[in-house]
This record gives C-alpha cells, structure tokens and sequence, in this order.
C-alpha cells in the first residue's frame, strides 16, 4: 500500500508540468510586441504576409514580377516600370515601417513606465492600427498596379511559376 501511494505521488510529481506562458521571455525584447524577425522585416521593407489576398488572387507584386522577369517574357519596359514599383513600394514600407516600430514602442513605454491611462491607450492603439492600415495598402497597392501592366498570359504563368497552380482562376474561388 505504501509502496502503491509513493509510486502515485511520484507519477504525480513527474507529470506536474509549472504552467509557463507561452509569452515568458518576451518581456527581455526592444519592443516587447514585435519579435527580431518582425523588426528586421518591418526596417527592411519586406510584405510580412500581407498582401496576400493581393497575391494569393491573381494580382503578382512587383518584386516576384522582377524575380520570374525571363520566364514570364517581360519586356524592357514592363521590367523598368516593375522596378520604379518596387523601389517605390519599398520605400514607403521603410517609412511605415519605421513609423509603426516608433508607435509600438511609445505603446510599450506607456505600459513599462505605468503611464497608460484610458485615453492614451485608445490615441496610441489608434496611431499603431492607422500605420499597420497604411503599412498593409502600401503593399497591397502596388500588386493591384503590377497585375495591370502584365497580360493575361503573364499573369497566368505567374501563378503557375508561383505554385498556385495550372488553370489558377481566383476569381472563381470564393462562391
């Protein structure tokens, strides 16, 4: 009997599992809502994911465009016209992106310092949505005025040097 209530409470005591946050060691980061990675990609200009029902619906971003540029036939001025998009695109992301890791921080500082109140909290949730808004059009944008300048055949061969698929017809995906 004994032997029987020991081997349970060492059963027990090997299954006790110390209820851990899966948010534990975030609280050592810079800005402690963006990861490294999310700070690398928001300083760098990168999509992050979000022009994705631009992408994912037949309208390519100008980077992928410049990066299948042989395959899909482009001609020197669609491959010129691609770039200044590009260039352009980045640019205003860099900007934005700044701009959000800015505001995340003020967030940040607010809780931290304990200086959040009701009305700072709603002005500095509403600054960092406005950003990740113009962050998100930004991107989404300049794949709406890729997908005009390339044919109907180059677009087709886009979705399918992208994986999307042969006889990829986004349009008629969402019934």
């Amino acid at each position: 009997m004994i032997r029987a209530v020991i081997l349970s409470a060492m059963l027990l005591a090997s299954t006790a599992v110390v209820a851990q946050s899966p948010y534990a060691g975030m609280q050592s980061r810079a800005i402690t809502s963006l990861s490294g990675q999310q700070l690398a990609d928001l300083k760098a200009g990168r999509g992050m994911g979000l022009a994705l029902p631009a992408e994912l619906n037949g309208y390519p971003g100008p980077l992928h465009v410049l990066e299948l540029s042989e395959k899909l036939e482009l001609s020197a001025e669609q491959r010129t016209t691609m770039q200044a998009m590009f260039t352009a695109m980045k640019a205003e992301a860099i900007a934005l992106g700044d701009r959000l890791i800015e505001q995340e921080a003020e967030l940040d500082r607010l809780f931290a310092s304990r200086a959040v109140t009701p009305a700072s909290l709603k002005a500095a949730t509403a600054a960092v949505a406005a950003t990740q808004g113009a962050l998100r059009e930004a991107h989404l944008k300049y794949h709406l005025a890729a997908a005009e300048k390339l044919s109907a055949v180059q677009k087709q061969k886009y979705a399918e040097l992208r994986g999307y698929g042969a006889g990829h017809h986004p349009a008629h995906r969402h019934r």
